[in-house]
């Protein structure tokens, strides 16, 4: 079960704000007060008393926003006292009818309010189930990871990651299914049981992909003739044997990772293209290993495109490879938190895509040599 407590929002530095935007109805109905008892009957500001519980419905729950108006009846009727003259049958009929449908708006909000909550729980259950939390440590191997929703509201998108510490090393997988919705978080899943079902049986990668690419196909084919074209993926493999100083990439069309090493950024660029998912049909059934070094120190990013197409104002990409650069010093958890802050400042605030990445860096072992390559 899980902990609804988790879901409330902490304690966060607009707070003071938000206060003043509860207490805003109060703070209406004392003005309009004051004016209303300070200025000549002829303005007639105890008109706009209404106000205040019409406002109230939308931050208020049903018995402080009736309260709310029966406090503005009774401004209302001790006006009449002052001033005969003031119309106050007609502005306490207002009242008391804008504080009924006041009351009503505010009881709709909060049943609104509870099935979104809800719904916000089946989704952060289902993305624990999709992309659950990862170790970070496997071994000799350090990993983190990151996953920024498009929508401050989503949980769950076709981005996706996932690792394994399986008998011929840690294996990862990171990857983007094209598309939206819930058919593209669908086929996510699909690559993602495949993955954790297949990392410790098969002996090398290209066996892996050609499960994921068999995966993907059935799936598509299981689905309506207008979502298939939503339905192939880029993904990125990832092999660090226990062993040797190295490590295996195959890159099915997916962004090149990136290397820090000493200090020095490298982007490894796959030597021949490979396959994206499901385009098997179209480009061929192609799939090419990567062999480079991966020694202690060294550090390897992955990230799904969502990063790399993430703009500015000026419609400009932003610049991993010389971002990188900069933060070559940071360890993973470290890298992947900049990262977050600094994507969403390049971007204004709101990105206008899934972003997922993993940060792996290689740990210095004690006295048990490493074979080389």
């Amino acid at each position: 079960m899980i902990n609804s407590g988790r879901l409330r929002r902490r304690h966060r530095p607009n707070d003071g704000q938000r206060e003043a935007v509860l207490l805003s109805p109060v703070l209406v109905t004392i003005l309009i007060a004051g004016l209303a008892f300070s200025t000549p009957r002829e303005i007639a500001f105890s008109r706009l008393l209404p106000a205040a519980p019409a406002l109230a419905a939308a931050l208020w729950p049903v018995f402080p926003t009736v309260l709310l108006g029966a406090s503005c009846l009774l401004i209302m009727i001790g006006l009449s006292f002052i001033y005969a003259d003031l119309g106050t049958p007609y502005t306490a009929a207002a009242i008391i009818a804008v504080t009924m449908a006041a009351a009503y708006a505010s009881h709709l909000r909060l049943q609104r309010e509870e099935t979104l909550f809800q719904v916000r729980l089946v989704a952060d259950a289902a993305q624990k189930v999709l992309l659950r939390p990862l170790p970070h440590r496997v071994q000799d191997v350090e990993l983190e990871s990151l996953y920024l929703a498009a929508q401050e509201q989503a949980r769950i998108g076709g981005d996706f990651y996932e690792a394994a510490d399986t008998p011929y090393g840690v294996r990862l997988l990171i990857g983007d299914v094209r598309g939206k919705g819930l058919s593209a978080v669908g086929a996510a899943s699909a690559v993602i049981n495949c993955f954790r079902e297949n990392a410790y049986d098969q002996p090398d990668l290209e066996a892996i992909i050609r499960r994921l690419q068999i995966t993907i196909s059935r799936y598509s084919a299981a689905v309506p003739a207008d979502d298939q074209t939503e339905h192939f993926a880029t993904v990125l493999i990832a092999e660090i044997p226990h062993d040797r100083q190295q490590v295996r990439i195959l890159n099915c069309g997916h962004p090149p990772p990136v290397f820090v090493r000493g200090g020095r950024i490298h982007v490894l660029e796959p030597t021949l293209t490979s396959t994206p998912l499901n385009l098997s049909v179209l480009l061929g059934d192609h799939y090419y290993v990567d062999t480079v070094a991966f020694v202690p120190g060294d550090q390897m990013l992955l990230y799904t495109d969502g990063v790399t197409e993430t703009r500015d104002r000026a419609g400009e990409f932003f610049p991993l490879a010389d971002w990188a650069r900069q933060h070559n010093q940071a360890p993973p958890r470290e890298l992947l938190d900049r990262l977050h802050a600094d994507l969403l400042r390049y971007a204004g605030g709101r990105l206008d895509d899934d972003i997922a990445a993993l940060a792996v860096r290689r740990r210095h072992t004690g006295p048990r040599p490493l074979r080389p390559d």
